[in-house]
């Protein structure tokens, strides 16, 4: 069944097209890396997708409903990790509290939580492997961890897609290869359909069941071993690219750093 269905969707900001007539499938179950340079949509699609942006062509669906039309039921499917989340590290919150906040569009702001948004809280944090720190103020902890709990924040939802939009901007390497491993985990566990938007492919290009790659449009999509050819590349990044092995595997050089 598909999950979510891209039928000749635009959207426009200030009369510039941002996605220009995207047609595509996800099939439910799948991780999807989506790649492309600054300013190629990335985020907007995914706003899109969230019912935060409005498409002037075309519809999307979501397990076989239009988005607009059931746009209540479908986000609570939906758990979502926005790019560059920011909380001022001096707030006295604890990271538990930082998760129980995902299910305030369930409880109602002026509602206080039930045992079942506790419990759901405890089942994030563990599913992220952070419940031993669930008393920890959340400034205290390093960018990793913060990561981990906004992303049990999104799984407090009990989601049936996940959205990610750069989990791994601004972390150390290490910690990066942490969150990639972290989300495939979930994606094997849960059964969850990802949506994982990243500059760099090269660390998404294993675990990715398969890669989209953003230029306003649909440059290319599909398995990393089909789209990892170099005329694409260079068309998405506008610049030379260098395609090298390491490690058994293709690795993507732009203009020469890797992509990130």
């Amino acid at each position: 069944m598909s999950a979510i269905e891209f039928c000749n969707v635009a959207v426009e900001y200030e009369d510039k097209m941002v996605l220009n007539h995207m047609n595509f499938d996800i099939e439910e179950g799948e991780f999807i890396g989506i790649i492309g340079s600054n300013g190629s949509g990335k985020t907007t699609l995914l706003k899109a997708l969230l019912g935060m942006v409005r498409p002037t062509e075309g519809h999307i669906n979501v397990f076989g409903k239009e988005l607009f039309s059931h746009l209540t039921e479908i986000r609570k499917k939906m758990g979502y990790v926005p790019q560059k989340t920011y909380m001022n590290p001096k707030m006295p919150v604890l990271a538990k509290e930082v998760v129980l906040m995902g299910r305030y569009g369930q409880i109602g702001l002026l509602k206080r939580p039930k045992r079942a948004d506790y419990e759901a809280a405890k089942r994030a944090l563990r599913d992220v492997e952070m419940y031993e720190m669930r008393n920890e103020p959340f400034g205290h902890l390093s960018g990793g961890q913060q990561q981990r709990i906004y992303i049990a924040r999104a799984l407090v939802q009990e989601p049936e897609i996940l959205l990610l939009d750069e989990p791994t901007t601004g972390l150390d390497v290490k910690s990066q290869e942490n969150i990639v491993r972290l989300i495939d985990r979930l994606h094997r566990e849960k059964g969850l359909t990802i949506l994982f938007v990243t500059h760099d492919v090269n660390s998404i290009s294993s675990v990715a069941d398969r890669i989209m790659y953003l230029k306003g449009k649909v440059v290319a999509f599909g398995p990393f071993s089909e789209v990892c050819r170099q005329d694409i590349l260079e068309n998405v990044y506008s610049v030379p690219v260098r395609i090298v092995e390491s490690e058994g595997k293709p690795c993507v050089i732009v203009s020469d750093h890797h992509v990130h």
